[in-house]
């Protein structure tokens, strides 16, 4: 009477082995990015209601406002992902520029600049200096 195989063999749990370690290899890797990205995008709702404060400001008075005209705040307690906020205008309209925590995240600024015309405030983030793959679609 022939014997019939009990359990694995250990060639068949190697492979398994083999096979798991390279999806952790691919995986965590694409997990963190994708954790890193999580973090950028409560920077970009914080950024939501300065540039509302900044285009209701523009619409009222027809000009862009001064750095305390603007309602930003620029403290940076605000999020834990921030290092300094600021908010500049220039010729062409405002800046709002967010420094990264680059122990969080990593080095840069998620910068967004407005130009006001007469239908209000169009804002741009193009001018970002953080890793495009951690920004979202309309920023890279």
């Amino acid at each position: 009477m022939k014997k019939q195989q009990q359990g694995f063999t250990l060639i068949e749990l190697m492979i398994v082995v083999a096979i798991i370690g390279i999806l952790a290899a691919v995986a965590l890797p694409a997990y963190q990015d994708y954790t890193k990205r999580a973090k950028v995008s409560e920077i970009m709702v914080l950024a939501s209601k300065d540039k509302v404060s900044v285009s209701e400001y523009y619409m009222s008075v027809g000009s862009m406002p001064t750095s305390a005209q603007s309602g930003v705040s620029d403290d940076a307690g605000q999020s834990e992902y921030i290092t300094a906020i600021a908010f500049t205008t220039n010729p062409t309209g405002a800046v709002l520029t967010y420094t990264v925590d680059s122990t969080k995240i990593a080095a840069g600024d998620v910068v967004f600049a407005g130009s006001g015309s007469g239908t209000g405030v169009q804002w741009t983030c193009t001018e970002s200096t953080l890793e495009s793959k951690y920004l979202p679609a309309n920023c890279r």
